[in-house]
């Protein structure tokens, strides 16, 4: 399982002209998930992501989960996070 996280002000998905989802203040993952990784997998990242404390506290200082400052999290599935351009075009590992 692979997952990029970026804090956002805001984000959201469109799917064909139409708002899928969306959220405020929070964090949004792309997520890879391979066909080997387990449900304990995804336990384990997702309790890792959510507990990043990369929000600022009241002195500046990034000490906050995104919990703790009331956010949101929004997932998206991204395979090409497993791809492979070590030859030719890019595909994806099996």
């Amino acid at each position: 399982m692979r997952a990029v996280t970026q804090r956002v002000t805001r984000a959201q998905v469109t799917v064909d002209g139409e708002v899928t989802a969306k959220i405020a203040n929070g964090l949004l993952v792309l997520l890879g998930v391979a066909k080997t990784d387990t449900p304990p997998d995804a336990d384990y990242l997702a309790g890792k992501i959510v507990g990043l404390r990369i929000f600022e506290d009241e002195n500046g200082k990034m000490n906050l989960a995104v919990g703790d400052v009331n956010g949101s999290v929004l997932v998206v599935s991204q395979f090409t996070l497993y791809g492979d351009i070590r030859q030719g075009q890019a595909s994806v590992l099996r």
